[in-house]
């Protein structure tokens, strides 16, 4: 906990001590504006940014998200020159591999839209993926698509580093402790209910809770389209370096990069309950089934054992678009959330939004795209963004 831990009137109380909160806080206070607490029930990394792959691509199907990761690429790229710490960004490259003329037609809409950005993507013809994957089954692969300046991190330096920045820039960062409400006035919000802590008083409440952002805009007496999945991952044992890029198949969600130790480290789509309430444990059935499509696909990673499993939320919006905005329902409620599994991604520049929120500053998004309002909007018929593994 940072000093001043008995204040117990703010300007903003952010929710979530994650990439999302975290980084949102690091603007604010570059910017000035304070006091700042933020608030996580657990411990540091304790959520969705202590458990993800990694990845950090720019291979999406809408330029509006396109345009964040590029802009998060770049800030990834000065990480640790600016915070002191380094995050291991190793830009191998993102690989997307198709199994049909179905999946093809998808990943031609990926390259069309990532090339009319200005990146310089690749399509990949069968015969063209073993220089980059080594040993890959060349049955089943109908083709792929490459951006080289895709990569992967390590996410806990990134998350120590922001603590300790937003600490000293005077930021009160309330470990274990949870938020049990939000209090409000009419159609204001007014603070939050904690435990341990009791009542806080804010102007500004963030909901950057990741996977729980809707069990607490619920509790703020706000209905929304979030929805927590359960997603798993492992790591096998080490072994001597031959994979460069992130590897990822549309068919099953497949998905997997080599770490600079040798370890693989990937997941797989497996349909589990939604919602928070079942916990994130590791499932018998993943782990079978992760194996059989990662030895189906790459024989060499037979012998491997599993070094460990885990399992984390990722917060699904019905669009594929994250949440960002404040909320008109309830002024002084902003949203900070819905990135599915891809908060990690975007983070340094959809945190710059959010707190342009707050700073009172012309955001590029549009609100009936982003904002918490657009579900209600009649008659939507804006594209999703679709590419929501890896």
């Amino acid at each position: 906990m940072s000093p001043g831990g008995d204040r117990r009137e703010f300007r903003v109380a952010i929710v979530g001590a994650g990439i999302i909160g975290l980084f949102t806080a690091h603007h604010l206070a570059r910017a000035g504006f304070g006091p700042i607490v933020v608030l996580d029930r657990g411990f540091l990394s304790n959520g969705a940014s202590g458990r993800n792959g990694g990845g950090v691509r720019q291979q999406w199907e809408t330029p509006e998200t396109i345009r964040l990761a590029r802009e998060s690429v770049a800030a990834y790229r000065r990480f640790g020159a600016e915070f002191g710490y380094n995050i291991w960004f190793r830009q191998g490259g993102y690989l997307f591999l198709a199994t049909d003329a179905l999946e093809l037609q998808g990943l031609d809409r990926i390259y069309a839209a990532v090339r009319a950005e200005g990146l310089g993507i690749r399509k990949l013809a069968p015969e063209e993926i073993p220089a980059l994957v080594p040993g890959i089954r060349s049955e089943g692969v109908a083709g792929g698509t490459y951006l080289r300046q895709d990569g992967t991190l390590y996410p806990f330096p990134a998350i120590w580093a922001l603590y300790e920045s937003v600490r000293r820039a005077g930021v009160e960062v309330r470990l274990g402790t949870g938020v049990t409400g939000v209090l409000r006035s009419g159609d204001r919000v007014t603070g939050v209910t904690t435990d341990p802590g009791g009542e806080l008083r804010a102007e500004w409440v963030v909901n950057a809770a990741g996977g729980w952002s809707g069990d607490l805009a619920r509790r703020a007496g706000l209905e929304v389209a979030n929805v927590a999945t359960r997603h798993e991952i492992l790591a096998t044992e080490p072994l001597k370096r031959f994979l460069d890029p992130m590897v990822v198949r549309l068919r099953d969600g497949l998905y997997f990069s080599q770490t600079m130790r040798g370890e693989i480290v990937g997941g797989l789509t497996v349909r589990h309950p939604p919602g928070t309430g079942h916990g994130v444990p590791t499932s018998i059935r993943f782990l079978r089934e992760m194996s059989r499509a990662l030895t189906g696909l790459l024989p060499r990673l037979g012998p491997l054992g599993i070094l460990r499993a885990w399992s984390g939320f990722y917060d699904d919006t019905p669009d594929g678009l994250p949440v960002i905005g404040e909320e008109e329902r309830l002024r002084g409620f902003v949203e900070a959330n819905g990135f599915g599994g891809h908060g990690f991604m975007l983070a340094p520049a959809a945190s710059r939004r959010i707190a342009a929120v707050l700073l009172g500053e012309r955001s590029d998004l549009d609100p009936a795209r982003f904002g918490p309002g657009r579900f209600a909007l009649p008659g939507r018929d804006h594209a999703p963004e679709r590419v929501q593994l890896g």
